[in-house]
């Protein structure tokens, strides 16, 4: 007879799709008497979290259980790790847990535990019950601990003590390492640690092409995806780690900000080639890829090709549009998703690609209009990057006196984008003592930068303040301010090449 149920109650929920019946079900079984039968509470609490993604009813049903059993209390603590904005939820639910006799932890439940830790003091406190219960040399507890250590600010330490007292270390917990190094910048130290890992997977090579990228290291991203698409080529046997939609869409990402349009589109058709899904995923990077790279025609039609246009397709379209100039095509772009409608509204990026554009255009009275728009109509308080937006769009059009009301009226510190903005609208318009003024504030803000000393020592110069000229230079030689050097790039032969300026090392230079 019970087998009989068990067979009625997991079929009914494999027809179900709405919480109608997952209520009935709950019904029938109350009937029965198995309203706090552990293993129907368990499958109702897994179908309302990971089917209906309702987390709400899961956590009711679960609430009028009498004594949860560790196994409730994984699939309660999983259903919220899987959502970012219920992590909170989970770690209250752990913690309450530990204050009740029984259930106690077991392995299974603190991987996802960890999952939700957004501080070192968290995962702290986890690992001191971990080691109490005894479960601190199980491979797959030593591995989450050191994922949730390297993704929380200040863990990496922790996390690298854990990873090397581990008696076997996995690509899982090689590549939470290498992750957690790219994290914080460290991208020497996440080389290092892939190049001793015994065997790497899809995700090893993900996590550290990301890294690259994210870093700004966009050549040593290019180089690696390289090298992942050759030893995937000369591997026969099963475990060919080619590159997948996410090494794909970091190598975009890389393309576009070194201008590698060559080398985008041989990626592109290495996509038609190796069969992949064309979703909004892979087509919003082919799409700001070729934007960024200046082929705007292929860029829009590969915007035109997305069924399913979410916000960030419309995004890359007119943020790359602006990027370029096309002003007029950027705010019809934008006009169009208006029109479009549906669950696509515009946010804090759309704004920036709109200012841009605005700027570019010269069009004030427009960037005004869609900097109240963003505020009155979509409730999108300002970011530093919209004022700097619109004081440069002020400032190209000799408008200083409205730069510097919008200026005094930010709700946070001027940053050197709104000031470098100010400097060199005032240079073009001839404002002089503006510019002087812009300048010494990039100096506060950065009094080691070469840079600005020399900006503010030709700004003297133009105005005939000799004195004040060398001055400047005497101050920037007694501090050994640095300059950034410029950077260029360029593509031969799907190649990229980086120069900066002064820089003697290349093999060619004197030809070049």
């Amino acid at each position: 007879m019970k087998g009989n149920l068990n067979e009625n109650v997991l079929g009914t929920l494999r027809k179900s799709n709405n919480l109608k019946h997952v209520k009935q079900l709950q019904a029938y079984l109350i009937t029965l008497g198995h309203a706090h039968t552990h293993f129907y509470a368990f499958k109702l609490v897994r179908f309302c979290a990971l089917t209906l993604s309702n987390l709400t009813y899961a956590r009711l049903i679960f609430d009028h259980l009498h004594s949860p059993n560790i196994y409730l209390y994984t699939a309660m603590i999983t259903a919220y790790a899987s959502h970012p904005n219920t992590h909170s939820s989970a770690f209250a639910l752990f913690r309450h847990m530990l204050s009740i006799p029984t259930p106690r932890p077991n392995n299974f439940i603190y991987p996802h535990v960890l999952k939700t830790c957004v501080h070192s003091r968290a995962t702290g406190l986890v690992h001191a019950q971990i080691s109490k219960s005894g479960f601190e040399q199980y491979p797959v507890v030593q591995t989450a601990l050191v994922d949730s250590y390297s993704r929380v600010l200040g863990g990496l330490g922790s996390a690298r003590k854990v990873f090397d007292e581990m008696f076997e270390r996995n690509v899982v917990s090689f590549t939470a390492m290498v992750s957690g190094y790219a994290r914080v910048g460290d991208v020497d130290g996440a080389v290092k640690l892939f190049d001793e890992m015994p065997e790497r997977d899809v995700p090893s090579w993900n996590a550290l092409i990301a890294g690259c990228t994210q870093n700004g290291l966009f050549t040593q991203g290019i180089e690696l995806f390289r090298k992942m698409v050759v030893l995937s080529g000369e591997r026969q046997d099963g475990e060919c780690n080619k590159p997948n939609q996410v090494t794909v869409v970091c190598a975009l990402s890389a393309c576009g900000h070194t201008g590698m349009l060559m080398l985008g589109r041989w990626i592109h058709g290495y996509v038609y080639k190796n069969g992949f899904v064309l979703d909004s995923f892979i087509l919003n990077a082919l799409v700001d890829m070729y934007g960024k790279c200046g082929n705007l025609e292929r860029a829009r039609k590969v915007f035109e090709m997305n069924p399913d246009k979410g916000l960030t397709s419309w995004n890359s379209m007119i943020n790359s549009l602006a990027l370029h100039g096309q002003s007029e095509s950027a705010i019809a772009i934008f006009e169009e998703m208006v029109e479009h409608g549906g669950d696509v509204q515009p946010d804090e990026v759309t704004f920036i690609g709109l200012l841009n554009a605005c700027t570019h255009g010269g069009l004030v009275e427009q960037g005004y209009c869609y900097f109240e728009m963003m505020i009155q109509d979509y409730g999108i308080e300002p970011r530093i990057e919209h004022y700097g937006c619109l004081i440069d769009l002020l400032g190209r059009a000799g408008r200083f006196d409205e730069a510097m009301k919008v200026v005094k009226g930010m709700s946070m510190e001027p940053d050197e984008v709104v000031w470098g903005s100010l400097v060199n609208g005032c240079k073009v318009h001839g404002r002089m003592d503006l510019a002087e003024f812009a300048a010494k504030k990039l100096i506060e803000i950065d009094p080691h930068n070469a840079g600005y000393g020399i900006m503010l020592a030709n700004i003297y110069g133009e105005l005939g303040k000799w004195d004040e000229v060398r001055n400047v230079w005497r101050t920037l030689k007694l501090q050994k301010s640095y300059k950034i050097p410029g950077c260029s790039w360029i593509e031969v032969d799907d190649q990229v090449h980086q120069f900066y300026s002064l820089d003697k090392s290349k093999p060619e230079t004197q030809e070049i």
